[in-house]
């Protein structure tokens, strides 16, 4: 068992926080996953004012990950992120075994099933975003207070009123097909745009966790070495890099939950990586303690 960062040695007279630096880093890592867990709520209250404009009255338990694709991504999400805690930071090694072992493995691969299938929703919600056609009406203010909306950014289509008329009156407008959501070729650009990073997002967390599941499963073997851990840290490095480029692609053309939600899971994401490290510490230096003088 890993547990996080604690002090290197007994606390001094260099006062209170330094004599619980252990119990903030703790109190701060579990702020930043009840933060992600809140973020589920917010992408539903966004999934389903979304779902309610692409797939009008159509949602079914069929279509339900296409809809809700962010929803049902993120909260397979926290819960794949609270086993990579238990398992490196709060259950100890001995006790990673027997019915513990398969409930874990069990709920585990739920969670993989909708992580998987959310980024085939992602993918798909590419292919809706992308149909367009050529939208054309004489008056389009008469179009205004009925149920066409128009494309604010990806997931976030307004309601046609008299304003937002008047500013697309005489554009070249686009039309997604099979909807009422209409824009100009701009704004559905930029929102294909953002469906896209969702992609690259998603699939670059998957080869992220991959990663990280063989490292527990050799820590847990006691199989995993210094050269993987500093030869995986490179390879993970350049695919934590990228998503350091979505979070900011959001940050600057996206909304702001997107960009909230990319940046707490880096973070959390991090403490995990800490775990590891830890846990495989304390594992080198228990067997330095067992077998003095051995060759690791």
């Amino acid at each position: 068992m890993v547990g996080e960062p604690r002090p290197a040695g007994p606390a001094r007279s260099g006062g209170w926080l330094r004599a619980n630096r252990h119990h903030l880093f703790r109190a701060f890592k579990y702020t930043i996953y009840c933060l992600l867990a809140w973020n589920v709520f917010l992408f539903f209250q966004e999934d389903l004012a979304a779902s309610a404009e692409t797939f009008g009255d159509t949602v079914s338990w069929r279509n339900v990950v296409e809809a809700y694709s962010a929803t049902i991504d993120t909260a397979a999400w926290v819960v794949l992120l609270l086993l990579f805690e238990l398992e490196t930071a709060v259950i100890p090694d001995a006790k990673l075994k027997g019915n513990l072992k398969w409930a874990l493995l069990a709920i585990r691969a739920v969670s993989y099933f909708f992580i998987v299938y959310a980024f085939y929703g992602y993918i798909y919600k590419y292919g809706v975003v992308s149909n367009l056609l050529p939208f054309t009406y004489d008056d389009l203010c008469s179009l205004a207070g009925g149920a066409y909306t128009y494309i604010d950014t990806l997931d976030e289509y307004l309601p046609l009123d008299a304003a937002a008329c008047l500013a697309l009156q005489g554009q070249a407008l686009v039309q997604i097909e099979g909807t009422q959501i209409i824009g100009t070729a701009e704004a559905a650009t930029a929102a294909l745009r953002l469906a896209m990073v969702d992609i690259v997002n998603a699939g670059d967390w998957l080869i992220i966790v991959v990663l990280l599941e063989v490292e527990v499963f050799l820590q847990i073997r006691e199989m995993l070495t210094d050269r993987m851990i500093a030869t995986g840290k490179w390879v993970k490095g350049f695919f934590y890099l990228i998503l350091f480029g979505a979070a900011a692609y959001w940050g600057v053309l996206g909304d702001f939950l997107d960009f909230w939600d990319a940046f707490l899971w880096l973070v959390a994401f991090i403490f995990i990586e800490l775990n590891i490290f830890q846990w495989h510490e304390e594992v080198e230096e228990q067997h330095e303690r067992q077998h003095p003088g051995a060759v690791a």
